[in-house]
């Protein structure tokens, strides 16, 4: 009886290689670009695209600000989050303090203003700076960082007055939780919370 592939593992092309060894071979083509859409805030264009196949087509290309989040854990590891509505999608959900890097501004210290605007602590040490990613990397283009402050300082009333319904310092424990009823639904909050069960799992 002949043996069944369901089940087992799709065979690699090449043995597994977790850097980069410089081969650009699939890389897709960009021949050019015509803007559509442009404000301070977005960039929207059209790209004329060539796959390495040789097909040949338009994509959109989504240009938005960089953006920092910041994780801010307490001597009982309890991390301070923000429940927030999202009127895009219209979800209410928790979230870490975040926002835009400004042109020319480093991702931390955009994060260490953000957490002072939108919460009043500041960090009193360094921030560890965990994750940058791109959360829709296939149409969009938004580096995001993601940082942790291992303790912080309440030191004035925040700034920002729309950007929370109410405010919680939620244990760790609980993260776990929270992502798998839905209630993380921001993608630089979900890779904070990731990292922090991790970092806790292997202790």
């Amino acid at each position: 009886m002949a043996n069944s592939a369901k089940g087992q593992e799709r065979p690699l092309t090449r043995q597994p290689n977790f850097e980069d060894d410089g081969d650009r071979s699939t890389a897709w083509i960009v021949h050019g670009e015509r803007p559509i859409y442009e404000n301070r805030w977005v960039t929207v264009a059209m790209a004329d695209i060539q796959t390495p196949d040789g097909e040949r087509f338009e994509h959109h290309k989504v240009r938005l600000p960089s953006a920092a989040v910041t994780a801010m854990v307490d001597d009982n590891d309890r991390v301070f989050m923000m429940w927030r509505h999202r009127f895009v999608p219209d979800v209410w959900n928790w979230e870490l303090p975040g926002g835009v890097v400004d042109e020319g501004e480093d991702p931390a210290e955009a994060a260490a203003r953000e957490v002072l605007e939108e919460t009043g602590y500041r960090p009193t040490g360094s921030l560890e700076h965990v994750a940058s990613f791109e959360p829709m990397i296939g149409t969009v283009h938004s580096p995001h960082h993601v940082f942790v402050a291992r303790g912080v300082e309440y030191v004035a009333e925040p700034i920002e007055k729309n950007e929370a319904q109410k405010t919680a310092w939620v244990p760790i424990d609980e993260l776990r939780g929270l992502i798998q009823r839905g209630a993380i639904a921001n993608s630089g909050t979900l890779v904070a919370a990731l990292h922090l069960l991790a970092s806790r799992a292997g202790q």
